[in-house]
């Protein structure tokens, strides 16, 4: 069960580091239609993501664990209120816009730990898609 655990940690934070890197790239060429229906798929990701901190008491996971997943869990849910509930123009309020993207590197570099769970392997292919995040980030 540990095993296909981890596997499923990994799978669901390289599923995201896609998703998201797919989201800048449709804002950089002028597409953010696009990235808004990824978001969807994203939210998505929320059910494994609960289902591992279901499971992770069972697996004696560290309290880290709990903070990783956690800060993704958090920001899905800034993300579903300012953009898809309350529709709030947050990206022209400076403040809002540096902790949302804070919240946004916590949780993605809580999901490179929840995916090192699974293996050497897991962790490299996670340190290139996070790298591409954080520099798509940067043209936005």
């Amino acid at each position: 069960m540990l095993e296909k655990t981890n596997l499923l940690g990994a799978i669901v934070a390289v599923a995201f580091y896609v998703s998201a890197i797919l989201v800048f790239i449709f804002r950089l060429v002028g597409k953010p239609q696009y990235g808004y229906w990824i978001g969807y798929f994203e939210f998505l990701l929320a059910i494994p993501m609960i289902f591992l901190l279901l499971k992770a008491p069972q697996l004696e996971r560290p309290a880290l664990y709990y903070i990783q997943i956690g800060c993704m869990l958090a920001w899905l849910v800034v993300e579903a209120l300012l953009d898809y509930i309350l529709k709030v123009d947050f990206r022209n309020v400076r403040w809002m816009v540096i902790s949302y993207v804070v919240l946004f590197f916590a949780g993605t570099g809580g999901m490179l730990g929840v995916a090192a769970n699974a293996g050497r392997r897991w962790i490299l292919e996670e340190d290139n898609y996070a790298n591409q995040s954080k520099v798509s980030t940067q043209f936005t």
